[in-house]
């Protein structure tokens, strides 16, 4: 199942992924240092709300936007009671909100796909996300969450996103910072299982192989201030 498909029909699927990941609550701290004067972020592509949560952890006030319907409908379901967020259906190409909104923006495992949906125009795809981002925020902080290997301890990006990361330091001019994220599952048929279903079966029998319940993750933070 391709991402595309993931997103606009395997929303609990990937939130069953997603719920595992980072076990230890490594990226937390790293947002909190990064967002310690903010009070209002943007977040794109907030997916069924991995890091929405993390940010209202932090107190943060967010207003965040998500294209597919069944992602969107999971983050609702479970931060309908939260004021403090406020979630709705936009592209990252234009996002109905006014200019100078809020202090900082943040798109976590959201830009990268563009590499395999615009191989020929990614760069000038990425770049007008971000400049949306830039009027939302008046300039304020940029931060892209992307993965740095998956099934890896140490950073081993994988090689389809070398030269956007390589883009993303040496042109626009972001400082990239990293953690470890490993997923964590109860057994390693379910962590088989799970992550199969979207990183697909040549990475289940890994997981088999290495009898990893919990599965070694890299991530990379790149931010702008």
């Amino acid at each position: 199942m391709g991402y595309r498909e993931i997103y606009a029909s395997g929303a609990e699927g990937y939130q069953a992924l997603v719920a595992a990941e980072d076990a230890d609550g490594n990226l937390r701290p790293v947002l909190a240092d990064l967002l310690a004067t903010a009070e209002a972020v943007l977040e794109v592509g907030a997916g069924t709300g991995r890091v929405t949560r993390i940010l209202r952890s932090l107190g943060l006030h967010v207003i965040a936007t998500e294209p597919a319907p069944a992602m969107l409908a999971v983050a609702n379901n479970s931060m309908r009671d939260d004021a403090d967020v406020s979630l709705c259906q936009a592209e990252a190409s234009l996002m109905p909100f006014t200019d100078s909104t809020c202090d900082a923006a943040i798109a976590g495992w959201v830009f990268g796909h563009q590499i395999e949906w615009q191989p020929q125009r990614w760069r000038d795809t990425i770049s007008s996300f971000i400049d949306e981002c830039d009027r939302v925020t008046g300039g304020g902080t940029m931060i892209i969450i992307e993965t740095l290997g998956t099934g890896s301890e140490v950073p081993n990006p994988p090689e389809e996103l070398v030269a956007y990361y390589s883009w993303l330091e040496d042109t626009l001019g972001f400082t990239r910072h990293w953690v470890r994220t490993d997923y964590r599952f109860t057994s390693v048929d379910e962590a088989a299982r799970i992550t199969g279903e979207f990183f697909g079966t040549d990475f289940a029998d890994s997981v088999r192989t290495n009898s990893w319940s919990r599965i070694p993750e890299c991530t990379g933070v790149w931010v702008r201030h």
